[in-house]
């Protein structure tokens, strides 16, 4: 058995379109996240993205979960997109927004998503490091969307600052991520954005994201989830293929396959 705690979850979970899904007909959105407690025990906030966090908000999501349950935030697009001056105030703005679930025990890590065009020189290398400097008193994770960043000096780097990587699972298209197994911290993460080659560089963050993994396709990572579960203390399995609730079937799949694998997730 593995001694890991592997969670499984979304990316995400206020979507209208999974009522019937995972929500019963008539819950209310503020209902959601208390719903969605009660099966998956990790989510992936994504707001934090969009717009800074807040305490008061924060601290009511903190509330709406069991003791078990955890966060991954993801940073603010100041912080990972724009690059801006000011990033030392920006970071501390963010923390500040975040600091009740870091009280609370729920926070999982801050998810630092870069785009495609943070290509791998050395301005970005220094970027990330002041970054990760900035951001040094909560556990991170980064994820890079260039392939180009796969490299043994970068897993090393994200290593010795006990940072983890995350290993995606996207369209076999030039430049982006093959698939890894690589844990450089005491977290391993995977996230899972569907496999949708057409709509990946011209779609929307809807149809972009729009897959259902099959059965053999979610069976193709076990051995990767395990190899990952070997080395971390945590694993964060979460489905970002939120179109019409296929991240919440695919989720409930893959907990259905890793325990028929003899791996017992959350």
């Amino acid at each position: 058995m593995n001694k890991s705690r592997i969670l499984v979850g979304t990316s995400g979970y206020s979507y209208k379109d999974w009522i019937g899904v995972l929500y019963p007909p008539a819950t209310r959105s503020n209902d959601f996240l208390r719903v969605y407690a009660k099966e998956f025990h990790v989510s992936e906030l994504n707001f934090t993205y969009y717009r800074m966090p807040q305490p008061d908000l924060v601290k009511r999501l903190a509330a709406q979960t069991g003791p078990d349950f955890l966060f991954s935030i993801k940073a603010h697009i100041t912080l990972t997109h724009e690059k801006r001056p000011d990033l030392s105030s920006l970071s501390s703005l963010f923390l500040k927004g975040i600091e009740p679930i870091i009280e609370s025990g729920k926070l999982a890590s801050v998810l630092l998503q870069f785009p495609y065009s943070f290509y791998y020189n050395k301005e970005n290398r220094n970027y990330l490091d002041k970054l990760c400097v900035q951001l040094g008193t909560v556990p991170l994770a980064v994820e890079f969307r260039n392939r180009y960043w796969q490299k043994e000096s970068v897993y090393n780097g994200l290593a010795e600052r006990d940072i983890a990587v995350v290993n995606v699972d996207e369209p076999d298209l030039p430049g982006l991520l093959k698939q890894s197994d690589i844990v450089t911290s005491k977290i391993g993460y995977i996230r899972f954005h569907g496999r949708n080659q057409t709509n990946w560089w011209k779609g929307d963050n809807v149809t972009r994201y729009d897959y259902l993994y099959t059965d053999s396709e979610l069976r193709e990572w076990i051995p990767g989830i395990q190899t990952i579960a070997a080395q971390a203390s945590l694993v964060l399995i979460v489905f970002n293929n939120h179109s019409k609730g296929q991240a919440v079937q695919n989720a409930r799949r893959l907990k259905e396959i890793l325990l028929q694998s003899h791996v017992q997730p959350v």
